[in-house]
């Protein structure tokens, strides 16, 4: 059978071939997938993996956080989405509902300590203790260091290692340290630099130590913290960026072992582990999802890859359009 059967079996159907055959796969053997409405998130993991567990996913209006929260959910949690707009949160809760499963939105600008209390206040009194955390709320924009001003440099700093802090904070201070559970944060590809993005590779980094830190300290309530660090992942946030990227942006396979860009659901699959008691006896510890990419490809030449289908079990996933734009 080939890739696409077997994904067809799932649900999922090939959408690689815009112009011409359905049957026609992307040069660049990558292969991208179609929603079937009916079905439902095909997940790896066992069914009510979490049922009767609260789980918090900020940034989870979109890409990773909103792939996360719809595995999460079909796997029986009830999921909170929190994000800086409402709008976005209640969209995914709307979709997470409409496919069956449990979802609340809650607004909070994770990098305001005086918004982040009462939130994780208001999520305890209306569901309980909180089981997990996913950190994965975050942004940054392009620049050398040079250009960075001194505004532009802490908001990054704050969006993507502050907030993370404050949340877990609070999730531990409020729940966790009663009941204990599990944080995972994520983080980025920032191994050897980040050239071009320095004030995330600053900040993500920052929030590595912070999970080591962390595991450390609240090990003992039974809090387990870990990271994961996603590669070049085909998810929205790469429309985010301006057109001058673009080529760049489609470029980065190439340097990938693999040869191809990495999937939301890969991301969340992994991220489901590291929440799941089949990793009791993993904290501390950052998992690295980018194929190998970050391990020293730019020395070693890379051939062209076979037998590596991607995995994709999120039945509402999109392309991005700087992807869907390649022939």
């Amino acid at each position: 059978m080939t890739g696409c059967h077997r994904a067809s079996a799932q649900g999922w159907v090939h959408s690689g071939a815009r112009k011409g055959s359905p049957a026609a796969a992307p040069a660049h053997n990558t292969t991208y997938w179609e929603r079937r409405p009916e079905m439902s998130y095909q997940s790896i993991f066992k069914e009510d993996l979490f049922k009767d567990q609260t789980i918090i996913v900020t940034g989870g209006g979109s890409g990773i956080g909103r792939c996360t929260a719809h595995e999460l959910a079909a796997l029986g949690a009830t999921t909170i989405l929190v994000g800086r707009k409402l709008e976005k949160v209640q969209t995914v809760a709307d979709e997470i509902k409409e496919d069956g499963g449990i979802a609340h939105p809650y607004s909070c600008d994770i990098r305001d300590e005086d918004a982040v209390k009462p939130v994780v206040q208001s999520i305890i009194t209306d569901h309980g203790p909180i089981h997990g955390l996913v950190n994965n709320a975050g942004g940054q924009f392009p620049s050398p260091l040079a250009g960075i001003n001194q505004k532009g440099w802490e908001t990054v700093v704050r969006t993507n290692l502050t907030g993370g802090f404050l949340v877990s904070r609070e999730v531990y201070n409020q729940s966790m340290t009663q009941t204990g559970g599990a944080i995972v944060n994520i983080v980025a590809d920032m191994w050897g630099g980040m050239p071009g993005m320095g004030h995330s590779g600053a900040a993500r980094a920052g929030m590595v130590n912070f999970t080591q830190t962390a595991a450390v300290e609240w090990g003992a309530s039974g809090v387990r913290v870990n990271a994961v660090a996603p590669g070049w992942i085909g998810s929205s946030g790469m429309d985010s960026y301006p057109d001058s990227m673009k080529s760049w942006i489609r470029g980065l396979r190439e340097a990938v072992p693999c040869k191809r860009i990495g999937t939301e659901a890969e991301v969340s699959a992994a991220i489901c582990f590291l929440l799941s008691p089949g990793s009791r006896f993993i904290s501390g510890d950052t998992l690295r999802i980018d194929g190998g990419a970050s391990q020293g490809g730019s020395v070693w030449p890379l051939p062209k890859a076979k037998n590596n289908e991607a995995f994709n079990g999120f039945h509402r996933a999109v392309t991005p359009r700087v992807l869907q734009d390649e022939d």
